[in-house]
């Protein structure tokens, strides 16, 4: 499957929404094939390299797990500058990518399978209620964050959430969304936010 792809500085997770301002030609153009045929381009978060090209300077590296983008909606508040809102899809591994002639990164990737439903563990709901309290006081602004409803007792959507909404360093966010299990992914949160003092350390036995 051949994309093009949108290399930031920001992880964008399945299920969340992530608007965009769009003024390169590389990526106008982009973004106007996606709109005329209803196609998705590809989001990675930059391992290495600049979101904006200049003059003389390589593509930007990105990182090789990333999630599929729908726009939602579109807007050309002024001249040459286009604001786009997207929502994540699915996760995609990059098997190659190549610049075209206008620069935009060009890949071959691999659909990732989507995550299965699992409840989520008891041990795991101070987490569930951390996310609750995150989300509550977004209560205005959360058709911005995230598609809904909430799926509160959904492994995969509670560690997604949590992932996304957390202040944690974009590579940190790169990190989970790479992992594959939903519980691992709980359970690597749990740890963390065990180790900053949020949740009681667990008994040894």
């Amino acid at each position: 499957m051949l994309i093009p792809l949108f290399p930031l500085h920001t992880t964008l997770f399945p299920g969340a929404r992530l608007a965009l301002k769009v003024f390169e030609a590389r990526y106008m153009d982009m973004t106007t094939a996606c709109l005329k045929d209803g196609s998705a381009f590809g989001v990675c978060l930059i391992s290495s390299g600049n979101e904006v090209a200049s003059a003389g300077q390589v593509a930007a590296t990105p990182h090789a797990i990333g999630t599929l983008a729908s726009i939602t909606e579109w807007d050309m508040l002024s001249l040459g500058v286009l604001h786009i809102n997207t929502l994540g899809g699915q996760r995609f591994r990059v098997l190659s990518a190549t610049p075209n002639a206008a620069s935009l990164l060009m890949a071959e990737i691999e659909l990732l399978p989507d995550e299965a439903v699992v409840p989520v563990p008891v041990e795991y709901a101070p987490l569930v209620a951390l996310l609750r309290a995150i989300i509550e006081q977004q209560t205005d602004n959360l058709n911005n964050l995230f598609q809904l409803p909430c799926h509160y007792d959904d492994a995969s959507w509670v560690g997604m959430r949590l992932a996304q909404v957390m202040p944690i360093p974009e590579i940190a966010k790169q990190k989970l969304l790479e992992v594959d299990e939903p519980l691992i992914r709980l359970e690597i949160l749990f740890r963390f936010l065990s180790g900053q003092g949020l949740f009681p350390a667990r008994s040894a036995c």
